[in-house]
């Protein structure tokens, strides 16, 4: 076990205002791998006045050079690449295949895409008799989750930097070690002291004293929505800026037309993958009751091919949380199609694949947000019954439709009220806006719309 010290403050690591500790434990075998610092609100405030005093310089570096400190950070991150994947599997247990091309790999094509954003991007335009600037927001406080540890802090940092913000981040306390080698490659890639500033500490004392602090001009938030809630009831009551990337309950609708074994088998690798925990992920699979059972079977085939390639849950809370849902589902009258709520290993925070079939719209499975690796399996009687059921969450961030016809599940997915669609298993590209419709959050991350979210304009007259 390591023991960390220190807050990465004003380029510097700085020793801690408090003597609290977070220890950070690997949920494979739920032994403590590390401790770091529990930080105060007297942390947090040394770490906003250093990013306020280091906003004047940096906003006034032109973008040529903030995309070469960005292009720098890539680099980084790059050669660390392999040191960052092992520290995501030690502290959250995603499998080392996907921990090197997801969780390491991401960020560095997301920071490589700001660099050459900062570099390209109009930050200053003609309208009319108007010179509309497009100039940085302020202090960013965000406030990551530990589902994609490293992704979340890049898809915030890098925008933030590029736009000419400055920012502290607190990460979430289940995965803080990851966050501090991107602190590390942050001093390294010559990013000015004060220009980002780490804060580890719990969610209730240092990212509510992030939250609430004055210099703070614009909140970023991942994570739950009755969280967000709370995050934007701040942001309202102080006037702040603010973005919340919250839950989904997404859904994977599989048209008459479609190549179902394709879309059965897509569909349960997405819900398995990082073990369910993705707020994208496509919960809810919709098949047209003419084909259901074989859906059910087809999904549930699939599902047990999983059991030993898919890592725990990230703590003994969230595995308790999930098999719960399990549960519960069960006694509103689903079916287990595959898995179930029973631990599949004596040791570890692991949750078998299931497979919930009979599943109807008013259950509590089909409504909330579960965040594990556990599929729930809907019927439909027509296309519009099966609109009628995607639509009918509180969520809105991302959904799946297939069918024969290209334009055909086109047709469908314009018509869902989510802000993400994949047309018959389309790739993730890491420049399209990502962000929800309704309770799934506000303001997009990823490519050009999230660079604008850290930018605010002004408009001088001629």
């Amino acid at each position: 076990m390591k023991a960390y010290d220190g807050m990465y403050i004003d380029g510097a690591w700085r020793p801690a205002a408090g003597s609290g500790v977070i220890e950070v434990v690997d949920p494979a075998d739920e032994q403590v791998i590390a401790t770091v610092p529990a930080g105060t609100a007297e942390d947090v405030d040394a770490a906003v006045r250093a990013a306020r005093a280091a906003l004047p310089a940096w906003a006034a570096t032109p973008p040529a050079e903030r995309a070469a400190r960005l292009a720098a950070l890539r680099d980084q991150l790059h050669a660390r690449r392999d040191e960052i994947a092992a520290t995501v599997t030690a502290e959250l247990g995603a499998p080392e295949k996907l921990a090197q091309t997801v969780h390491a790999g991401l960020p560095v094509a997301v920071a490589g895409s700001y660099a050459e954003l900062a570099a390209t991007y109009s930050f200053e335009e003609r309208i009319g008799n108007s010179t509309v600037f497009h100039e940085p927001v302020g202090v960013v406080g965000a406030i990551t989750p530990w589902n994609y540890p490293l992704h979340q802090i890049v898809a915030k940092a890098a925008p933030a930097l590029a736009a000419g913000c400055t920012l502290v981040v607190k990460p979430a306390e289940n995965t803080p070690l990851v966050a501090r080698i991107f602190a590390e490659c942050v001093h390294e890639s010559g990013i000015p002291a004060g220009v980002f500033n780490l804060v580890t500490g719990l969610g209730p004392v240092a990212g509510q004293a992030l939250a609430e602090h004055p210099g703070v001009d614009l909140l970023s938030f991942t994570g739950s929505t009755a969280v967000g809630r709370r995050i934007g009831a701040i942001a309202t009551g102080m006037v702040k800026r603010v973005a919340l990337e919250l839950g989904g309950k997404s859904a994977n609708v599989v048209l008459p037309s479609a190549d179902l074994a394709r879309a059965v088998n897509v569909g349960v690798a997405n819900v398995m993958s990082n073990s369910g925990q993705t707020c994208s992920a496509w919960t809810r699979m919709l098949v047209h009751r003419d084909r259901y059972e074989e859906a059910v079977e087809l999904a549930a085939s699939a599902a047990a091919k999983y059991g030993d390639r898919i890592g725990p849950l990230v703590s003994a809370r969230q595995r308790d949380r999930v098999r719960g849902y399990i549960e519960k589902g069960v006694a509103e009258g689903a079916r287990l199609a595959a898995g179930g709520p029973e631990a599949p290993r004596p040791q570890g925070w692991y949750v078998s694949p299931t497979v919930l079939a009979d599943v109807t719209p008013d259950m509590t499975v089909a409504q909330e947000e579960i965040f594990g690796p556990v599929l729930c399996v809907l019927r439909y009687e027509d296309e519009e019954d099966a609109l009628r059921i995607a639509n009918g969450t509180v969520y809105g961030l991302a959904g799946a439709v297939w069918a024969g016809d290209e334009a055909e599940a086109v047709a469908f997915a314009r018509r869902m009220d989510t802000g993400q669609v994949d047309i018959n298993g389309g790739r993730f590209n890491p420049l399209a806006p990502f962000g929800g419709y309704k309770q799934s959050g506000v303001g997009r991350e990823l490519g050009p719309h999230g660079l604008t979210e850290y930018l605010q304009t002004k408009s001088l007259q001629f």
